[in-house]
């Protein structure tokens, strides 16, 4: 009876440290699209005031497939 008490106290453990990992990753990637959104949100109002050149569209492009990923993976 205490190795089946012991081995629920380490499963529920373990539970415990897993979902404070996922929710520590979760809270990181919304941090990281907060970033990002203001990272294109920046990008369009630089184009839209002519200091960005049609040429530089690569960096919109990288911004946005982060982006995308980073919600793939929600």
């Amino acid at each position: 009876m205490k190795d089946e008490n012991t081995n629920k106290e380490n499963e529920e453990l373990l539970l415990e440290h897993e979902l404070a990992l996922i929710e520590g990753i979760l809270e990181s990637k919304s941090k990281y699209r907060k970033i990002i959104q203001a990272g294109i949100a920046r990008w369009v109002k630089d184009f839209q005031d002519g200091r960005i050149e049609i040429k530089s569209v690569e960096d919109l492009k990288k911004l946005i497939e982060i982006d995308l990923e980073l919600q793939k993976e929600q």
